[in-house]
């Protein structure tokens, strides 16, 4: 049976993989909003993995992230 039906977003930002915080930024601005997310890091990309029904917020989250840090 299914534990946690979820869809798969990856962040396509090219974050340094020192950096301190940027997932924290994320994770942060969708648990403001009640969105869960399980956070996986590789080497080139992020992937977030949110509640299924949820994931047209999660990536309308995003996008006003990505347009705020953009101006």
């Amino acid at each position: 049976t299914c534990q946690f039906a979820a869809r798969l977003i990856t962040l396509t930002v090219h974050s340094a993989l020192d950096a301190v915080g940027f997932l924290a930024a994320v994770t942060a601005e969708l648990a403001a909003v009640g969105i869960s997310v399980n956070a996986v890091s590789a080497f080139h990309h992020d992937h977030l993995f949110v509640p299924e029904q949820r994931a047209e917020e999660a990536l309308a989250v995003l996008r006003r992230m990505s347009d705020q840090a953009r101006r």
